[in-house]
Order: structure tokens, then C-alpha cells, then sequence
């Protein structure tokens, strides 16, 4: 599913309404947006829906960039991100899981960079997302 749980273009989705949709993983999803603003205080929030046939979408980011896209889906969410060469090359030498290092790998290179994605359902990406949070802050600097 491509799709955001919350597709209304002209209601943008209320804490409440999140908490609804996620269930059990919006901790999770706090636990991400936490680590992003501990590590980066002056990251900004932003929902947008960025084509309408994909809806609502959260994402965390700088003033030029994007840091981390969220996408919530229903009881669970998507992590996204894109990593220009120098971020990429860190990775692979990092200690993410194989299987994250292998879709990144496998993407297709666009001007932007190469995009991963990573469904969170519970506990076990968050090791991997705080790893690749590190890396698109240290190399967005």
C-alpha cells in the first residue's frame, strides 16, 4: 500500500487522529520524531501531501532537506528516507542490517540521491532508522 492512511487533502491529521490510526506503533513514531529533534533541535515538522493521490505525509527536516519522511498506514507506518553518495557510501560501511544496505543498493539513483524505505510494525527497525537518522545529519551538515 502507497497510500496514507489519512487521504482527506483537506484535513490535515490531528495527534488524535494519528494515535487512531497507528495503534499500538505511534510510540514508535514518537520514539523516531524524538530522536530526530534530541539529535537536531532545530528540525521542523511539516505534514504535507505531497500528490493527492498519496495523501498525508509527515516529515521531519532542515531548512533545505528532508531528514526523515513518515508515512502512517494503518496500525503501522513507513520510514523513508533519500541519501545523496556520500551518505550511501557511509552506510554500506556501517553496521545497518544487510537487508536495509541491500534495497539501498537495489534503488534507482535519482538527482536527489537513492531513496529506502523500512515498515515499522515494532521494535526491530528502530536500531537501523537511528543509524541512517545519524548518517543524514552528519552528511547534511
Amino acid at each position: 500500500m502507497n497510500t496514507s492512511f489519512f487521504m482527506d487533502k483537506n484535513k490535515m491529521p490531528s495527534e488524535k487522529d494519528l494515535a487512531k490510526a497507528l495503534g499500538n506503533t505511534v510510540s514508535l513514531w514518537q520514539e523516531i520524531h524524538d530522536y530526530v529533534h534530541k539529535k537536531y533541535p532545530a528540525a521542523m515538522d511539516e505534514w504535507k501531501v505531497p500528490m493527492a493521490k498519496f495523501g498525508w505525509s509527515f516529515r521531519v527536516k532542515d531548512k533545505k532537506r528532508v531528514i526523515v519522511y513518515l508515512g502512517p498506514r494503518d496500525t503501522f507506518f513507513i520510514v523513508s528516507f533519500v541519501f545523496g553518495q556520500k551518505a550511501y557510501d557511509m552506510i554500506l560501511e556501517s553496521t545497518v542490517s544487510e537487508g536495509v544496505k541491500s534495497d539501498l543498493k537495489a534503488a534507482k539513483v535519482y538527482v536527489e540521491g537513492r531513496g529506502v524505505s523500512i515498515k515499522v510494525k515494532d521494535k526491530k527497525p528502530l536500531k537501523d532508522i537511528f543509524k541512517l537518522i545519524d548518517i543524514k545529519l552528519e552528511t547534511s551538515r
